[in-house]
């Protein structure tokens, strides 16, 4: 059973879920982040299950996207939003690079994340009512776990900034040739499979989705020298609501 330590790790950080308790070792810390694709599966299906219930209750358009919108925030305990929020304070203060790395720790709420949070919540809710009816929102739900996959990718594979934190711990010892071809692999077939339930929307979901993992990449290393756990956060939650905004559009199509 220690060969799961890894994957209960991910679960028991990322989420609410409930995973046994394990020990911490370094090595299974180092594997953990590779596992964080996982939560997505069960925020997608939690998603889906939420939608078959308002569908057959007849649930007005209005409260499935107001549930639908928070109920990423609920499962995820809400750490990712954390990041989004640090991330925005900093970025709005456009201050020097190591003055933004001091803000990302304050535990204090500035008004850049207060907008950045508001701005957000609003425009899911938006998508989410687009994505109601009919079956787009199986696509949907596969992007939950398309983005953990980049944002793995992404915290493996861009420089670390400042000193140690949550990101470090964890990407220690899986900075490794095997790691980052193992989420490149998930990457693609997820994406794959977004692309293989509806065309045009699959297709629309994996471009922004890719378009937000290059744009991340280039203002990490430009604003702060790199990723930090805050700034992994900030590019899952940009990242979902790109794909959704892709599944969205494609769908027009």
């Amino acid at each position: 059973m220690k060969y799961f330590n890894p994957l209960w790790i991910a679960i028991s950080t990322y989420s609410i879920l409930p995973a046994p308790s394990v020990e911490w070792r370094r090595e299974h810390m180092g594997a953990a982040i590779c596992f964080l694709p996982v939560v997505g599966i069960f925020i997608g299906l939690a998603l889906l299950l939420w939608q078959w219930l308002c569908l057959k209750l007849r649930v007005e358009p209005a409260l499935f996207a107001a549930v639908a919108a928070v109920l990423p925030l609920l499962l995820t305990g809400g750490i990712h939003m954390d990041g989004f929020m640090d991330t925005m304070d900093a970025l709005g203060s456009h201050q020097p690079r190591e003055r933004k790395l001091e803000i990302m720790k304050d535990p204090n709420v500035g008004a850049f994340a207060v907008m950045g949070c508001g701005a957000y919540l609003l425009l899911s809710f938006g998508l989410y009512w687009g994505l109601y009816q009919g079956g787009l929102l199986k696509v949907a739900a596969v992007g939950f776990v398309l983005s953990r996959a980049l944002g793995a990718l992404g915290a493996l594979t861009l420089p670390g900034a400042g000193n140690g934190g949550m990101l470090t711990a964890f990407t220690a010892y899986a900075r490794n040739p095997g790691a980052v071809a193992a989420m490149v692999l998930v990457s693609c077939l997820w994406g794959g499979t977004m692309v293989l339930l509806d065309l045009e929307p699959g297709l629309g979901g994996v471009a922004f989705g890719i378009l937000a993992f290059w744009g991340y990449g280039a203002m990490a290393k430009r604003e702060f020298g790199g990723a930090t756990g805050d700034t992994t956060g900030f590019f899952i939650q940009v990242c979902e609501l790109f794909i959704l905004f892709g599944v969205v559009t494609g769908g027009l199509l």
